[in-house]
């Protein structure tokens, strides 16, 4: 029972703690609206692309915490450890596919790989769900559509992404095959206990579930949130203040566009139930190399080459980097031959 009222006044600071940055943001965003009323053209263009970005999508950024986080606390363990038991052959295309009924963004797939790996899932499929998952996941390709509605290659940007992003994730996967877990995973002294025992049996475990659930989803809420914030007003930035000559030159450079539009999703780190707003915004930019930006984020980008040292052994994030690259700027290059 005392872990139980311990629990209750953790999960209502975070949300206090919530509110005080959603407060924060209503706050920035006033002074910024206002500012845009009395500044000149440009400054008024840059709020308005960077408002529009934050609408269409903070509902997405809370309905993939709200998602991860039901996960999190109410899928039992067993749920996972299933694909344990399947034959080696059949792990990694199931496991690939799991992102369709396990979505979890691409912050919380690193945890939730490793701990498939440590109940006895082949590693090679744990690093193929944690790869996949992130861009399978249905709030993913429902955010993908909207983001593409009304245009004529909504259909190829979804399913371009969605298969593309299999591709890539099988490919590591099978890459990584031959290493056994000792090899793959970076040793640790402790093996999330924590997370365990949120999945612990118990009516004490079950009294402390909702209190869990609300925490994750602050947290993860306020987390994806910030890298959105940063993501849209580096996008509203280079659509308003770059000269558009030069955005030009690069986009209708041949690999060039697609190389650039790769390197910028790894740099802005957004969440991949929120990318394709920005990726939609940047118009100048081909399907190709639209593509590249939502299947290489998701995959590589700046927080998760964190992540990954801390949780998988030397080598393997550069595995990673070229393996996801390479099939990506193919994947890209293609989709441009057939719909461009």
């Amino acid at each position: 029972m005392q872990t139980t009222m311990e629990a209750r006044p953790v999960a209502t600071g975070r949300w206090r703690h919530g509110l005080v940055v959603l407060a924060a943001l209503a706050a920035v965003g006033l002074a910024l609206r206002l500012a845009g009323d009395a500044g000149g053209p440009q400054l008024r263009t840059f709020v308005l692309v960077f408002s529009s970005l934050l609408i269409e999508a903070f509902p997405f950024i809370l309905l993939g915490a709200v998602v991860s986080g039901a996960i999190e606390v109410y899928v039992p363990a067993a749920a996972f450890a299933r694909l344990a038991r399947l034959p080696r052959g059949v792990q990694m295309p199931v496991a690939g596919l799991g992102g369709f009924a396990f979505p979890v963004c691409e912050c919380g797939s690193v945890p939730v790989a490793r701990r498939l790996a440590m109940k006895g899932l082949a590693p090679a499929a744990a690093v193929t769900f944690m790869l996949a998952a992130p861009i399978l996941n249905p709030v993913v390709l429902v955010s993908t559509a909207v983001a593409y509605r009304g245009r004529d290659v909504l259909w190829p940007m979804v399913l371009g992404r969605a298969g593309l992003g299999l591709v890539a994730a099988l490919a590591v996967g099978w890459i990584v095959a031959r290493q056994a877990r000792g090899e793959l995973l970076r040793a640790r002294p402790e093996d999330d206990h924590e997370h365990e025992e949120h999945r612990a049996s118990g009516d004490g475990v079950r009294r402390r579930r909702w209190p869990a659930f609300f925490e994750h989803v602050t947290t993860d809420f306020i987390l994806l949130g910030k890298y959105l914030i940063i993501g849209a007003a580096v996008a509203a930035a280079l659509q308003t203040f770059v000269p558009q000559s030069i955005i030009g030159a690069v986009a209708d450079a041949p690999i060039l566009n697609i190389l650039a539009m790769m390197a910028l999703a790894g740099v802005l780190s957004l969440c991949s139930e929120s990318d394709a707003f920005v990726a939609a915004s940047f118009v100048q930019f081909g399907m190709g190399a639209q593509l590249a930006f939502l299947v290489f984020g998701p995959m590589v980008d700046a927080k998760l080459g964190f992540l990954y040292a801390g949780t998988f052994s030397r080598g393997f994030l550069r595995t990673v980097v070229v393996a996801v690259a390479t099939i990506t700027l193919a994947g890209a290059l293609w989709l441009e031959v057939f719909f461009g």
